[in-house]
């Protein structure tokens, strides 16, 4: 919708008018182009001068929304003029196409001083629109986190049950697509079961999801690597233990280019305090893994 016109771009739009045409009929087809209806063109009386058609047109203009178009097209069309022809062929032409030139230029400059502040104000509606919506994401998210948190700590009511396995399961691929990471749920490869996989920085990790009182212990350990071991050379293993790991579980994990990666509640705490993202927590027990061939990190020694 077009809102109430400048008057400043009113009063140029009406004077590079009155300067670009000489001739009546000139301005009459100026007009009839523009949108002006044969009607109105009709009882412009012929003994009255231009500015008396003017001073009737524009008043009507400025009171409707087709009106204030019709003038906003207007003074884009003139603002557009590179010659003058209906100025030429005068005695005086040169001082009347001059008189135009510096009408229309004055049109020009206004409305890219206008298109100036209306990409400004249209820059600013942008980054206050962002902000919000900056605003909202942040809040949708810490609030689905706090779900998330939540639903991770009813589950513990239920640990080491079976059911609970199963509910932690989908509890933490639901956790992997709040992450953003790429991944697959749960499913059956060459009889073994897996309990899914995740994608990250090119590399595809096993699942193992261990919701259980008592820590891993090194015979889970076998039954990941065995699983791993099948795989395309590129494919690594994570195991997500909600009870940690038992010394032995580590020590079986850990050795020079070991494809598994161990954690446990404190790293998956870590996400969901806000601390970090899952994917940073990936690289730095990955990079760790890489540095020292030890396949668990504690959280509290992620400075180091």
């Amino acid at each position: 919708m077009t809102s109430t016109l400048p008057a400043t771009l009113i009063e140029l739009v009406y004077d590079a008018l009155l300067k670009s045409f000489w001739r009546k009929e000139a301005l009459k087809r100026f007009l009839r182009q523009s949108g002006i209806s044969d009607s109105f063109i009709a009882q412009l009386d012929p003994q009255e001068i231009k500015r008396q058609w003017l001073d009737r047109l524009f008043p009507k203009l400025q009171t409707s929304e087709r009106g204030r178009a019709i003038i906003s097209a207007m003074a884009k069309a003139l603002a557009e003029q590179t010659s003058f022809p209906d100025l030429e062929k005068w005695e005086d032409a040169a001082e009347k196409i001059q008189v135009a030139r510096n009408a229309v230029q004055a049109l020009r400059y206004f409305l890219g001083m206008k298109s100036q502040a209306e990409a400004r104000e249209k820059e600013e509606e942008d980054r206050r629109r962002k902000a919000a919506e900056a605003r909202e994401k942040s809040f949708r998210s810490q609030t689905d986190l706090k779900k998330l948190k939540d639903q991770l700590e009813f589950l513990f009511l239920e640990l080491g049950t079976q059911e609970a396995g199963y509910k932690f399961q989908t509890w933490f691929y639901d956790f992997l697509d709040y992450e953003d990471i790429d991944n697959r749920r749960p499913y059956v490869s060459a009889g073994r079961q897996i309990d899914g996989s995740i994608t990250l920085d090119g590399t595809t990790y096993l699942v193992e999801l261990k919701f259980t009182s008592a820590q891993s212990d090194a015979t889970d350990i076998d039954s990941v690597l065995a699983k791993v071991n099948t795989k395309a050379d590129n494919t690594m293993g994570v195991v997500i233990s909600i009870s940690g790991y038992s010394s032995v579980a580590v020590d079986q994990a850990s050795f020079a280019k070991s494809p598994l990666l161990l954690l446990d509640s404190k790293h998956i705490y870590m996400v969901l305090s806000g601390i970090s993202r899952l994917s940073e927590v990936l690289r730095r027990v990955r990079r760790h893994s890489s540095q020292t061939g030890i396949a668990y990190l504690d959280p509290n020694d992620f400075g180091g």
